[in-house]
């Protein structure tokens, strides 16, 4: 004897099927800044050793901050000749050379004194801040357990409306739970604020740290469930 549950019920065992869905608005954990060293000059070694001596300052700078920055990484680095406008032959113009870096802080204070200190440096760009959630954020799984609780609710009301009960758990599908992302790490387009400076040499007094307003991230889990009923008696409106 084939003991398989059909696929959609039996009159003996009726299945609903319901979606469970979730929405939640947390504070961001963390927030990634990128930054883009520069340098120019008509010498490639001059070039070269002028980029190295401020990429070692940028990264100094963004190490003192101790655990306050979960993450630095170099990206990419570039150095090019830039051709002369007239003249024949190959003659070189100048050399630009660039370090590009990204940081990852826990620390939103830190974050907008190490992003105007960043600026302030010559020939070094800032971008950001792009605001996120860890992916092993406890507000995902919070936002799972919501959805699947939605589709009981929602299943057992379906059942309510027939006068009869949930019988059983079928099948429970995970169909996505992420964080809302953005340009690059994890925001919409256009739900990112962000900074670019060029640096300023000479600066008489250091800048006022920024002000930073952290960007509340949104959550989203789905859930798919089915579940057998009790028999419903539909003849009579109550359950069997």
């Amino acid at each position: 004897m084939d003991n398989t549950p059909a696929p959609y019920g039996t009159p003996d065992a009726p299945r609903v099927a319901v979606r469970g869905e979730a929405h939640l608005e947390v504070e961001p954990e963390i927030a990634r800044i990128s930054i883009t060293v520069s340098a120019r000059g008509t010498d490639r070694r001059d070039t070269l050793n002028d980029l190295t001596r401020r990429n070692t300052t940028v990264l100094d700078l963004i190490k003192s901050y101790g655990d306050e920055v979960e993450k630095l990484e170099t990206g990419a680095f570039s150095i090019s000749p830039e051709p002369a406008k007239h003249g024949r032959g190959e003659r070189i113009r100048a050399y630009h050379g660039r370090v590009h870096l990204t940081a990852e802080l826990n620390d939103f204070t830190a974050l907008g004194e190490l992003t105007t200190r960043l600026a302030d440096l010559d020939l070094t760009r800032v971008e950001g801040p792009w605001w996120a959630l860890r992916n092993n954020s406890p507000h995902h799984a919070r936002a799972r357990q919501q959805a699947v609780r939605e589709a009981v609710t929602r299943a057992r009301e379906y059942a309510e409306a027939l006068n009869t009960s949930l019988a059983a758990l079928v099948e429970l599908a995970d169909i996505g739970a992420e964080n809302s992302p953005a340009h690059g790490y994890g925001a919409p387009p256009g739900a990112m604020r962000s900074v670019a400076y060029g640096g300023a040499p000479g600066a008489a007094t250091e800048a006022a740290p920024l002000d930073l307003e952290p960007q509340r991230q949104h959550v989203y889990a789905t859930v798919n469930a089915r579940f057998t009923m009790a028999p419903p008696a539909l003849g009579t409106g109550t359950a069997r």
